[in-house]
Formats: C-alpha cells, structure tokens, sequence
C-alpha cells in the first residue's frame, strides 16, 4: 500500500486569549484529507518559547480532538501513531490556547501519513 507523508510544521509567534479560548495559529497548520484517501495523525511535537504553560489543541472539522500541553520554555514529543482514522474530507487543524495576554513563540510539528 502507497502512503504519503504529509507535515504542518513551522515556528510561529502568538498571543493568547486564555486556556479556555483555543485559536489559529497560521494558515499553513490546516490540512484536509483528499478525496478517495484516508489519513492518519503519527505524532505530534512542540516547543514553547514563553514563560508560561501553553496548550496546542488539534481540531477535527471545527471540535477539539486532541490537547497538547507544552510547559513553560518546555516541549513535548507525543506518538499518535494508531490512534484514530481520519477519512476523506476531514479537516485537521492545530490551534494554540495560551493565557489571556501571553506572547511567545511556539514551534509546531504534526506528521500526518495519507494512504
């Protein structure tokens, strides 16, 4: 079977709006599944350059799916591999909770596997 891999990834600066008020972080952190494939998320890593807790939150067609914490100037490296499908035209987007005020930056690397 042919897979493809798929990657949003980048370092991106933020300013929160509070750990209950999830928002985008970039254009270039969202990904729709193609028609006719299926996909699945295989890990996720960030950074935190900011000296407070952040939460990179990953969005299903709009829903929380997945909530990522990442310490203060900490990082995280969590394997998603097996978890769950993603079929076509799903939309998958990571967004940032971050204290109200906060700014920092925050480095974004989710792999995504198409086949």
């Amino acid at each position: 079977m042919h897979s493809t891999p798929r990657f949003l990834q980048g370092v991106f600066p933020f300013e929160g709006k509070g750990l209950d008020a999830p928002a985008p972080i970039a254009p270039e952190l969202s990904y729709v599944v193609p028609d006719g494939m299926s996909a699945q998320a295989v890990y996720f890593r960030g950074g935190n350059a900011a000296a407070e807790l952040v939460c990179a939150v990953l969005m299903r067609d709009g829903k929380p799916m997945r909530y990522f914490p990442i310490g203060a100037r900490g990082d995280v490296h969590i394997s998603l591999r097996v978890v769950e499908d993603l079929v076509a035209g799903t939309s998958v987007e990571v967004w940032l909770a971050a204290p109200a005020g906060v700014t920092g930056t925050v480095i974004v690397d989710l792999g995504v596997v198409e086949v």
